[in-house]
């Protein structure tokens, strides 16, 4: 294994208590694997090397109390270095450090704190101060950490506006899509309204014309069975009976039933009868009379004649 990133080193061979010195061994790389494998090195010194930057794993190295990082080319350390939150003493002295990751502000059992030689932002650089002796080391620890705190309280509160400006757009996207919604679910029923309207006007004047039609039709019915009725002849007028007819209908009547009953009484078994005989009696004393106005009648044209 190569010497270069560490993996042919013998790590408990370089293990004193609980220190693990590994400057010194030309580095591009942490062995985070085997680091992690002697939790009792709680010290570890990685200065003197040549590392450009630490993997996100070696943040898993919570055991840490003390690391020394100095005299690399790191330029920047993990976003969650934060998370090594046992450590005490960091010592990252001449290096290529510019800022330093928010989550910094975790590491709240930091005691002592060297940057000194990194081309720190100038904030960031007057924050921390010189480290040329054990106190002014130790203020560096607590004023970067302050600061990186201040830091990640005002990014909290700019996550806190976004996501409340987020949940304002977002209820105000709601509000206007519901006002589009009403809006749409009203134009909806505006023109539902609009078309049932239009639809009865239509059902309106198609019966109104029905309607019309059937007074035209009928008039040209009428008008067809007029000409019709001129075309007949004349017919002659009718004549009512007059009363002499009815008279003398009377009369035929009553005299065919006198006929009737003198044939029944002289013809049938019924001349015996008393009524039959009272018609016989009158019916031959008519005749003797009309025989003697006969005889009368002749006797006076006898007279006349000479």
């Amino acid at each position: 294994m190569s010497r270069g990133s560490g993996k042919g080193l013998s790590l408990k061979d370089k293990l004193d208590g609980n220190e693990l010195d590994l400057s010194l061994c030309d580095l591009n790389e942490v062995p985070v694997r085997e680091l992690a494998a002697l939790p009792k090195a709680t010290v570890l010194d990685l200065s003197c090397n040549n590392l450009i930057s630490l993997p996100s794993d070696f943040c898993s190295l919570m055991h840490l109390v003390k690391l020394d990082l100095s005299k690399n080319r790191l330029q920047q350390l993990p976003l969650d270095f934060g998370r090594l939150v046992n450590l005490q003493h960091l010592d990252l002295l001449n290096n290529r450090l510019v800022t330093l990751p928010v989550s910094f502000a975790q590491l709240k059992n930091l005691k002592w704190l060297d940057l000194k030689d990194n081309p720190l932002d100038p904030v960031l650089a007057k924050v921390a101060g010189d480290c040329l002796d054990e106190k002014q080391c130790k203020q560096a620890a607590v004023k970067v950490l302050q600061h990186m705190k201040a830091i990640q309280s005002e990014q909290d509160r700019q996550r806190q506006r976004k996501l409340q400006a987020e949940r304002e757009m977002e209820k105000k996207r709601e509000a206007e899509q519901r006002a589009k919604e009403a809006q749409e679910r009203e134009l909806r029923k505006r023109e539902k309204a609009e078309e049932k309207e239009r639809r009865r006007r239509e059902y309106d004047a198609q019966k109104a014309a029905k309607q019309e039609m059937e007074k035209k039709t009928k008039k040209e019915t009428v008008h067809t069975r007029k000409p019709a009725s001129s075309s007949r002849p004349p017919q002659p007028p009718r004549h009512k009976p007059s009363w002499s007819r009815s008279v003398l209908r009377v009369l035929l009547f009553v005299l065919f039933c006198i006929l009737c009953t003198l044939a029944a009484c002289k013809l049938t078994e019924l001349q015996h009868q008393p009524l039959c005989i009272s018609v016989n009696t009158l019916y031959e004393d008519v005749v003797a009379a009309l025989q003697n106005h006969k005889m009368l009648q002749n006797m006076l044209q006898h007279n006349s004649q000479q």
